[in-house]
């Protein structure tokens, strides 16, 4: 009875010895996704866009709101001359006004964070995707991710793939819209020719 309960002891140390060296050999990483959403060229030149695009939409509300306080300004100055029921109609429409202005400041901020929004959540699904297949073809048993929604508490910097990641995804990135504009220089060079041919 000892003898079986020995070897089952045995047994069972050579099980777990072996079941600790496959953990000691799992491969991990984290990535810091903060960093990578910052220094990712395709979430700046989308970050850039909407800027523009908020500068450019400003800028004419910015030309309604100037006229506006024109009038309000005028609106004041007028308003003893012209009497209590001009004052009154008058004042009336510049508060409907100010009202549209600032529904059209507030519409404007939201198209411009839905369209982002939409923008971004592909990217995050892309950089996922990217991130899942680069850790299937480099091994990882899993690969981490940390910053403002981090899962982990403390991790060596040796383990920290983000640099690599970045790297190749802006690189990713380049050569896909090098495509894009060799494909539109190939489409521009073919119309010229079909019309050439044409004449």
């Amino acid at each position: 009875m000892k003898k079986q309960l020995v070897i089952i002891a045995i047994a069972f140390s050579i099980i777990s010895c072996k079941k600790t060296e496959e953990v000691a050999s799992v491969k991990t990483a984290y990535v810091d996704t903060s960093k990578l959403m910052i220094e990712y060229t395709e979430a700046k030149d989308i970050e850039a866009k909407y800027k523009a695009k908020s500068e450019e939409m400003g800028r004419e509300l910015e030309a309604e709101i100037a006229k506006f306080k024109a009038e309000a300004a005028g609106f004041q100055k007028n308003a003893q001359m012209n009497g209590q029921a001009w004052a009154q109609q008058k004042g009336a429409e510049l508060q409907k006004r100010e009202q549209q202005l600032q529904y059209a400041q507030q519409s404007i901020a939201q198209q411009l964070q839905q369209e982002s929004g939409v923008e971004i959540d592909s990217v995050v699904s892309g950089v996922k995707k990217f991130i899942k297949s680069y850790g299937k073809e480099k091994g990882y048993a899993y690969i981490y991710g940390t910053g403002d929604s981090a899962s982990i508490l403390y991790a060596e910097e040796k383990y920290d793939i983000t640099k690599e990641i970045i790297k190749l995804l802006n690189d990713k990135y380049k050569s896909s819209k090098k495509d894009d504009k060799t494909d539109v220089k190939a489409d521009a060079k073919k119309e010229i020719e079909e019309l050439e041919k044409k004449k």
